[in-house]
């Protein structure tokens, strides 16, 4: 099978490992795009939005942990970690940090392949299992269209990140109903971890600052407190 629908971003300072895992993807029939600093491949991902990012840790301008904060905080993009440092330590907090995958250097080529195989196999089962709303919905003045992932406010167009409108259209579908914490972390991450909770709030203080809301007068979505949120009942 191509795989030439994925884009693979490959952020690596030293040259030699960029290159040759840069051949090996292409050989497989992946379009690759690469970066050598932290900085370089945070301007990739934010022009190319690739499928997945292989990520060395010890960049010279930043620690690659940065970039993988940096991600989670709008996309669920996968994300392998490729380094050199083998502390147990450092591979637990890559991956609590919403990392993927730990590959350590020196690594073998098909271990390699078949780890980016079962990655993007993971993240497609993830996003077919999210079956999308369609049609629109409608709130007093709030509107979301579905298909054009477009959310409204009398009629003045709301700018959403991905996450946070992921966020949105799950509320949107069960609006009346308050979905508790852990039902919305795991519709939009499809993980609880101990930063979860933080990080959906961060998103949801996004969303209602974007929608116009204050304190005490939030008109579209409610804050239970301590158990969840729930969006205000369609017409």
């Amino acid at each position: 099978m191509s795989n030439n629908k994925y884009r693979i971003l490959i952020v690596e300072d030293e040259e030699n490992i960029r290159d040759f895992v840069e051949t090996v993807l292409e050989m497989n029939g992946y379009q690759v795009m690469t970066a050598a600093t932290c900085e370089q491949g945070m301007t990739m991902f934010a022009s190319h939005n690739p499928d997945l990012v292989i990520l060395d840790l010890g960049l010279p301008d930043r620690d690659g942990m940065d970039m993988i904060e940096e991600i989670r905080k709008s996309f669920i993009t996968p994300v392998i970690v490729l380094s050199a440092r083998l502390a147990e330590s450092d591979k637990v907090k890559a991956l609590d940090m919403g990392a993927n995958d730990y590959i350590a250097k020196p690594f073998g080529t098909a271990e390699l392949m078949a780890r980016i195989r079962a990655t993007l196999r993971n993240a497609r089962y993830n996003a077919a299992a999210r079956v999308s709303p369609e049609g629109v919905f409608k709130a007093r003045d709030l509107s979301i269209d579905y298909d054009r992932r477009q959310v409204k406010i009398n009629d003045e167009k709301i700018s959403l990140t991905q996450t946070e409108y992921n966020i949105v259209a799950f509320l949107s579908e069960h609006s009346g109903k308050v979905m508790t914490y852990s039902s919305i972390i795991h519709a939009i991450w499809g993980m609880e971890d101990s930063g979860s909770i933080k990080r959906l709030q961060v998103n949801m203080a996004n969303i209602r600052k974007k929608f116009g809301s204050r304190p005490g007068k939030n008109r579209y979505i409610l804050n239970e407190l301590g158990v969840g949120y729930r969006m205000i009942d369609g017409e």
